[in-house]
């Protein structure tokens, strides 16, 4: 009798204990913290994954720079909002964040780079299974990347989201002058910060803006997140919630090893702009009609680091049947900081519809 006993205790035991495992296995997903590593090439990249992944989608994120840092995005409604619909991969790209490995002038490229998320996706397969959806978002220098990735290959993800993307590099530099001015003018005749736009002139009056320049270049793009600044100032683009920043903070300083982040950073940028010349001869603009799955372009109004025009010729180019265009009105060059509400609204909206 005490063996029968022992023996039904012990199988309502196991039952209670499966039954425990699938609990903590659906609250996971429900709301997912992992951290997995791609293996690829020579290097050793971490993507961080938050968020909610019971139905499998996931939105990969991948960062500007070229040498930025992925959990820096783990803020404002990209954690509190978007983070609820999906899981979010914050992804440190070769020779960036906390990565590890090759740093010479073959070991990283655009093209290995492509590869590496193409990587990234398999890894995640393996781990929660082949029916896992994706999505694609890159932000800036991340939408170079990010394009790349799409013309290599478009047909593993439900859609692509760029935020204002670089995928015309080369001609950046050209636009800067241009725009610069055009800001400047309606700025002046407004009578905000007057001296300074007056000196934003005879800066880019002073510039040789007719032949490529590394050290032009990033004159120029540093200054064009210094007039973002003043243009915040006059209330133009809303200013960066202290919350948000707090916890960009948080997520970078307590995470990752800001030395090794800076140091991956520095190199990286000398080697893809100063050795490589990305930002010289790189251009996606031609072969964007190749681009066909769902698609949605987000920029800032008042971008000056990849200027507003180039919205329109993203949008324009996309070969995409569903595609979308949202100008954020009261914002510069990162939207998902500034009117941080719509973004997660915008970007919610289109996953939800593709899913």
């Amino acid at each position: 009798m005490k063996k029968k006993i022992y023996k039904n205790a012990k199988m309502l035991l196991t039952i209670a204990s499966f039954l425990f495992i699938l609990s903590c296995a659906k609250e996971d997903m429900d709301n997912l913290s992992d951290t997995l590593y791609v293996r690829h090439k020579g290097a050793d990249m971490p993507a961080h994954i938050y968020g909610n992944a019971s139905e499998k989608v996931f939105l990969i994120l991948l960062h500007g720079g070229p040498g930025g840092e992925g959990l820096g995005y783990r803020s404002g409604t990209i954690k509190s909002e978007i983070e609820k619909e999906c899981a979010v991969v914050y992804y440190d790209q070769r020779g960036s964040g906390m990565s590890q490995g090759r740093y010479s002038e073959d070991g990283i490229s655009i093209e290995i780079m492509t590869e590496d998320v193409l990587a990234l996706v398999k890894v995640i397969q393996n781990k929660y299974g082949d029916d896992s959806k994706f999505f694609l978002m890159g932000h800036s220098w991340g939408g170079t990347l990010g394009t790349s990735v799409m013309l290599k290959n478009q047909d593993i993800f439900k859609g692509w989201i760029e935020v204002g993307s670089a995928n015309d590099a080369k001609n950046i530099y050209f636009e800067y002058p241009k725009n610069f001015r055009r800001v400047a003018d309606e700025q002046i005749a407004l009578g905000n910060n007057v001296s300074y736009w007056e000196g934003v002139q005879r800066k880019i009056d002073g510039l040789n803006t007719d032949v490529y320049s590394d050290d032009d270049f990033y004159t120029m793009n540093k200054e064009a997140v210094k007039a973002q600044e003043k243009l915040s100032d006059d209330g133009f683009v809303n200013r960066l919630n202290s919350k948000i920043q707090g916890q960009a903070v948080i997520n970078t300083f307590f995470r990752n090893n800001i030395l090794t982040v800076a140091w991956n950073g520095k190199i990286t940028q000398s080697i893809l702009v100063r050795d490589q010349g990305i930002f010289e001869s790189l251009s996606f603009a031609d072969r964007l009609s190749e681009i066909t799955i769902p698609s949605l372009t987000i920029w800032g109004k008042y971008d000056m680091v990849v200027p507003i025009k180039f919205a329109q010729e993203t949008f324009g180019n996309l070969g995409s049947a569903s595609k979308e265009l949202v100008i954020f009105e009261k914002s510069a060059h990162s939207p998902m900081y500034t009117e941080p509400d719509l973004f997660a609204e915008e970007v919610i909206d289109f996953i939800t519809a593709h899913k």
